[in-house]
């Protein structure tokens, strides 16, 4: 049992108690835990729910964290008013995360980069490659904004395209542009922290997009997303590029085509590369369009690395910190349910990604073309017996 005679710890003193003393407990919601939390620790965010029905064991210590030690502290309370022995960690994961940053500059990048060399060269750099070969994302004299959130995917799509300017097969630039769209001091400083740490060579650029979009009431992230998309183009523009590229991976692709078919009724697919319709000459890529999130998360924990999650107003501290809550995701329950299906069927994934490559057009009602709708009545009886089962 810890014997601290307080009600907080600081990430410090965390690190001098041995693993055996306590029960490190995440408090945030799922979606934050999957993004990154404190090695070591269990997800539960029920975990005043589960210390009121006496289901907690009481013969060990706890820390509670969640992003900022907010409702952490507020729920070390409550465990010690029942009973539990408990503490908060001082400024929760997200000060945990700046005492991380101890490495001595040079040596985290150099592990990183040879990590992606060998250990985990056929399940990132190979699948990277293949999707800018197969898709056809780059060209010679291309110059591409590597566009950084600071979360995994970007940070580790910015050190492939890193590797693949190493190989150095044809000429083409690079540009690491990341927006600040109004992040909180913390999360600004750990996408700087991880920039300087990993060796990659950020332009950072402001905007006020969290600000223009908190008080809206209907689909925030949407605008938020399009408005962010917008500023990217102008900003890399106006740097003398001609290609975006966005750290969007393979998991994303399948999860929305599942979204788009239960949830907007319709059949479609994050493309792997767009012409901007908006900006003239500009194009949107997405290299990482074949690389698994699981191997992401692998790279990452291998590392010992940690990225921020969303960082705006409504997700920055996390749903067990807001007064308000936030309810788990659409794409969370979509991956859960492709996890699930796995289960049954091991080739599911592979077969919702294909399913928009293997489109039968003479098999559908039917379908849109340049914004115009196409019905299988429209040629029903020209095809005559064509179309006979």
């Amino acid at each position: 049992m810890l014997d601290l005679n307080k009600t907080n710890i600081t990430p410090a003193e965390l690190a001098d108690l041995h693993p055996s003393l306590y029960t490190l407990v995440d408090i945030r919601d799922e979606v934050s835990f999957r993004y990154g939390s404190i090695p070591g620790a269990v997800s539960m965010p029920d975990l005043a729910a589960r210390a009121e029905e006496g289901t907690l064991d009481r013969g060990t210590s706890y820390v509670l964290y969640c992003m900022h030690g907010v409702q952490s502290e507020e729920q070390a309370e409550l465990l010690r008013d029942l009973g539990y022995d408990a503490v908060s960690l001082t400024g929760g994961y997200g000060e945990w995360m700046m005492s991380s940053f101890r490495t001595p500059d040079g040596e985290k990048q150099k592990d990183v980069e040879v990590s992606i060399r060998k250990k985990f060269h056929r399940a990132l750099f190979t699948p990277f490659a293949k999707a800018i070969n197969e898709y056809d994302l780059i060209q010679p004299g291309d110059k591409i904004a590597v566009c950084i959130s600071g979360g995994k995917d970007s940070m580790l799509m910015a050190k492939l395209f890193q590797e693949l300017k190493r190989h150095n097969k044809f000429p083409f630039e690079l540009v690491f542009l990341v927006m600040d769209p109004g992040y909180s001091e913390l999360n600004r400083r750990v996408i700087e922290n991880n920039a300087k740490m990993l060796g990659v060579p950020v332009t950072i650029f402001e905007s006020t997009i969290f600000d223009a979009v908190f008080e809206v009431d209907k689909n925030p992230c949407y605008l938020c997303a399009r408005m962010r998309r917008g500023y990217l183009y102008s900003q890399a523009k106006a740097l003398g590029c001609n290609k975006i590229a966005l750290g969007h991976h393979y998991d994303d692709v399948i999860e929305t085509i599942l979204m788009g078919m239960l949830w907007g009724g319709q059949v479609q697919t994050m493309m792997p590369k767009l012409h901007s319709t908006n900006f003239e000459g500009m194009e949107l890529i997405r290299p990482m369009y074949l690389i698994r999130e699981e191997d992401i998360i692998r790279w990452r924990d291998y590392n010992g690395l940690h990225f921020i999650q969303c960082a705006c107003k409504f997700t920055d501290t996390c749903s067990s910190c807001r007064e308000d809550g936030v309810s788990v995701s659409k794409r969370m329950e979509t991956k859960k349910l492709i996890a699930s299906l796995k289960k049954i069927n091991p080739f599911v994934e592979s077969n919702i990604f294909r399913s928009v490559e293997n489109v039968n057009l003479s098999t559908v009602i039917a379908y849109k073309k340049d914004g115009v709708v196409h019905r299988f009545t429209d040629d029903y009886d020209a095809r005559g017996s064509a179309g006979e089962e």
